[in-house]
């Protein structure tokens, strides 16, 4: 069965996508790029080298990460952002790309929720790649809600990733998040149906 990338900008309802398509398809296999690079930064190797790069400001004094820190820093400094990119990045490629492998002779469905798919060229590891999109004003909203921001910080995070419209020219399919979340439910229904239909020869 194919690997299918999920992907769009930031709060346009990625999570909530995978939410409905987890309820059409219980037994299908999920990755989630975020959760992954939550796990790695407290592996004891990506620790020292984000020390390395950042001090010791973004640690607490018990050594804990300063996970608000550390974001503060990223979204407001190109470099740094790319310098934690480097980081991660291709540790978290390796693992969905491992698992997308593993799972490509399996019967069930492997969806893989990377935010950041499009800018790390993971679209490459994909059969079809899924944008989740929605307006700029509910993104900004959700967004704002979500991290407690306030709308300037908002839209300097939105900034920071490659445009959406750029996001939906690349991609296979487009689902919009501009209403409820039964809308977004009928149009991952539809897509299920969609690739169940289509016949698969990787």
């Amino acid at each position: 069965m194919p690997a299918i990338g999920i992907t769009g900008g930031v709060s346009t309802g990625k999570s909530t996508f995978c939410h409905c398509l987890r309820e059409i398809l219980p037994t299908a296999k999920f990755f989630d790029a975020d959760q992954a690079a939550h796990d790695l930064v407290d592996q004891d190797d990506v620790k020292q080298e984000l020390l390395n790069e950042f001090t010791f400001s973004i640690f607490s004094p018990s050594g804990d990460l300063n996970r608000a820190a550390l974001r503060a820093i990223v979204f407001q400094d190109a470099a740094k952002r790319q310098a934690l990119e480097k980081i991660l990045h291709p540790r978290i490629r390796q693992q969905w790309r491992t698992e997308a492998d593993k799972h490509r002779t399996s019967p069930e469905f492997f969806f893989a929720d990377i935010p950041l798919l499009y800018e790390t060229t993971g679209e490459t590891l994909c059969d079809r790649v899924v944008v989740v999109a929605c307006s700029h004003d509910i993104q900004l909203a959700n967004l704002m809600r979500r991290m407690g921001i306030e709308h300037e910080a908002a839209e300097a995070m939105i900034n920071s990733q490659m445009p959406l419209e750029e996001k939906i020219k690349r991609a296979d399919h487009v689902v919009w998040n501009n209403g409820d979340e039964s809308v977004l439910a009928n149009q991952a229904a539809n897509l299920v149906d969609l690739w169940r239909q289509e016949k698969w020869t990787k």
